[in-house]
């Protein structure tokens, strides 16, 4: 790769307008090349996941996991959520996936800044989600330092509602609450509130889906502002075994777009857990960690601390927190800043 000083180190190297440069022909390994020129025309690259171990690793997720769905109120249509989030936290095999070294270092090269996972999500079925970008779920200051790795645990054919994905759509603005008009209301924001919006600019563009039929033990990689969502599972009597682990990279303010009004000081800023350090990481801008005293102030000033979701209960909140309340932290400072993100309970269940 090009050791030419980088002109834009704020800005993802596949994203780069100095892309030639930094990824120059024959000074860039070939295949890391071929990988970076693919995420930079389309927003995504398939590659086979670097682990000699992936299919057996699938098949031991697929056999821990199943039991942890609702098989029977899918089967019925009530709605069952199957999804499972940070299965990292008790499945070896989940967590493997999530720190390879190999994508780890991968991910850095691409990015020109070290790379770490921080969620994993497992789903036995297709999601049939609506087409979205991850960029207004979780960001980064600067933008697009983030990205997704989806491994297929299993063959996934066209009617096992595959992955569908919209090539170049991540070369688009980043469009937040500024640009919609839109001020986060006492209900967390949902990604509604967005997606007229997206159908319009995917109609604008003209660009047709593509459906990633793929094999297992394949992953795909896409960049942070790529249109991707889930398409109808036809075949019902077939699963669609999946994993995804998202990705931070170090040295950035990380935050939640669609529940912050940054102009208006409103920002809900995160505190991810880097599941390889096993710690939550730091949030920085600059080369410097946010003081103190600023994320504090952001805290009691955020639209969740001004405005307190009305079943929370600080006594409840600290008995289910023995820790908590032994630091003598107060409960609702502690959930807006750390609890939520921690998965902390509200009360004992």
């Amino acid at each position: 790769m090009s050791m030419k000083p980088n002109p834009l180190p704020g800005v993802p190297n596949v994203e780069s307008p100095f892309f030639d440069q930094l990824f120059a022909e024959g000074t860039t390994p070939p295949e890391l090349r071929s990988i970076a020129l693919s995420l930079a025309r389309d927003g995504y690259a398939v590659i086979d996941f670097p682990d000699e171990d992936i299919s057996g690793m699938a098949d031991r997720i697929r056999a821990d996991l199943h039991d942890r769905y609702d098989w029977e109120a899918r089967a019925a249509g009530r709605g069952a959520d199957m999804r499972l989030q940070d299965a990292w936290k008790f499945n070896d095999d989940v967590r493997r996936i999530a720190v390879n070294p190999n994508i780890i270092n991968l991910l850095s090269e691409l990015y020109g800044r070290k790379a770490w996972p921080f969620q994993t999500l497992n789903f036995p079925v297709g999601t049939q989600q609506h087409f979205h970008t991850d960029s207004v779920h979780f960001s980064s200051m600067p933008e697009r330092y983030m990205c997704g790795v989806w491994v297929a645990l299993e063959d996934i054919g066209p009617d096992q509602g595959p992955v569908i994905y919209y090539p170049g759509s991540h070369r688009w603005p980043i469009y937040t609450n500024e640009h919609i008009g839109y001020r986060p209301t006492r209900a967390r924001t949902t990604q509604m509130v967005y997606e007229g919006l997206w159908s319009q600019l995917v109609a604008a563009s003209g660009i047709q889906p593509k459906t990633l039929t793929i094999k297992k033990g394949q992953a795909l990689i896409w960049l942070a502002n790529l249109m991707h969502g889930g398409d109808i599972h036809l075949s019902h009597e077939k699963t669609r075994w999946s994993h995804v682990t998202h990705y931070f990279f170090e040295g950035c303010v990380y935050y939640t777009p669609m529940n912050s009004d940054v102009p208006g000081g409103l920002v809900d800023i995160r505190s991810p857990y880097n599941i390889i350090l096993d710690t939550h990481a730091q949030n920085a801008s600059l080369g410097r960690p946010l003081r103190r005293e600023y994320l504090d102030a952001i805290a009691a000033t955020s639209y969740f601390a001004a405005e307190p979701e009305d079943d929370f209960d600080p006594a409840a909140y600290l008995l289910a927190n023995p820790d908590v309340a032994a630091a003598g932290e107060d409960a609702y400072a502690h959930w807006i800043k750390h609890g939520r993100d921690e998965g902390r309970p509200l009360k004992l269940i």
